[in-house]
């Protein structure tokens, strides 16, 4: 199975798409098939922004070809301005997945934390770490890809039956 993954933000959104093989009686592999931040300047207008995170995920899912998209939940943040932003950025993401006719799920990100690092509160470093050792990646992938392979992580800690894990309550599908 493959899943694509999106920590959505307007200037830097962090992609992933992982595999997972599972041989019959064996513990799964899971294998990052491509990741990386979707940067766009601080000149671009919010609309452009939108514009290049739908396309630039287009792009990624026709390349890699994905069965299901989780996205990182909405955060709590002190501003209305930060939270329309990070949800329109988010909703150009989400539409992007549908328009290949992807299930979408969500995951909160203390969920995420908690099923890659063991703890909801982990900063980014640690989960850049704990993704790197968990994927054997040679190297750190910047924060929002990390944060990506992250929310990949977790929905495929979140789908394994066999897997019992502080996200136990099952991700809400959009």
């Amino acid at each position: 199975m493959r899943v694509l993954s999106i920590d959505p933000a307007l200037r830097k959104t962090g992609y992933a798409v992982i595999e997972c093989f599972q041989e019959a009686g064996r513990k799964p592999v899971y294998r990052a098939v491509t990741y990386g931040v979707i940067s766009n300047a601080a000149k671009l207008r919010q609309s452009g922004c939108l514009i290049s995170i739908r396309e630039q995920l287009n792009e990624v899912i026709r390349e890699h070809r994905p069965e299901v998209c989780a996205v990182e939940g909405i955060i709590y943040v002190q501003s209305f301005k930060t939270a329309i932003t990070m949800g329109a950025a988010r909703g150009a993401a989400i539409i992007a997945a549908a328009e290949h006719g992807l299930e979408v799920f969500e995951y909160a990100p203390k969920r995420v934390k908690q099923a890659v690092v063991g703890k909801g509160a982990a900063d980014k470093q640690q989960v850049a770490f704990m993704i790197r050792a968990l994927l054997g990646l040679t190297e750190t992938p910047p924060p929002d890809a990390a944060d990506a392979l992250a929310i990949g992580m977790a929905h495929f800690y979140a789908k394994d039956p066999g897997r019992v894990t502080a996200i136990a309550d099952q991700p809400s599908s959009l």
